[in-house]
């Protein structure tokens, strides 16, 4: 069966270089806290506030390492909660995205674009995407089975790389919608 990892991604945000140090202070780089699935990716120690026009949220994790453009990575419900319009959108296509302002330790800033609701997604092998027989940005679907809320997750872009670790992506939403708890997996249906 062609049987996936399924990870549950929660609200997270990627800096700009000039961005970490207008939050955190000139001299400042992010710290690793712990290492994500993806190869080369961190959760860090230090958090934003995200405020949107309605409201904020505190304490928002950031993923190193630095990325080129700034972006946050919310729920449709955080995005509801905040005010801010996030598209659903695959990571890095921001352009006329969701605005919003970052606050850290040592300054803000505001963003133009750049908040969205990650598409979901499933990170292959090249390797893994052949065994499963899918391709770069083809779109599948995906069938979780929990206890009591069984669904399956259409429009979901299969994203090749050599530089990935096979698995798929979820927001919180669409995780409790599944009763994701624990380790789950999900069967790749085209």
């Amino acid at each position: 069966m062609n049987k996936v990892l399924v990870e549950t991604s929660a609200r997270h945000v990627h800096l700009c270089e000039e961005h970490i140090k207008v939050l955190f202070g000139e001299n400042a780089s992010l710290t690793k806290k712990k290492d994500l699935s993806q190869p080369g990716q961190f959760a860090c120690e230090e958090r934003v506030t995200i405020v949107g026009p309605k409201k904020s949220i505190e304490r928002c994790v950031i993923l190193g390492p630095a990325r080129k453009a700034t972006q946050v990575e919310v729920s449709l419900t955080d995005a509801r909660t905040l005010g801010i319009d996030a598209p659903v959108r695959e990571s890095g296509d921001v352009a006329g995205s969701g605005a919003c302002k970052l606050v850290g330790p040592a300054g803000e800033v505001e963003i133009s674009e750049g908040v969205i609701a990650a598409k979901r997604h499933i990170h292959l092998t090249p390797a893994d995407a052949e065994t499963f027989g899918v391709k770069d940005k083809e779109n599948v679907k995906v069938k979780i089975d929990s206890n009591g809320r069984s669904l399956i997750f259409d429009d979901v872009v299969c994203r090749v790389s050599p530089s990935y670790a096979t698995a798929m992506h979820i927001d919180t939403d669409e995780s409790n919608a599944a009763f994701c708890m624990g380790e789950v997996y999900g069967e790749i249906i085209k």
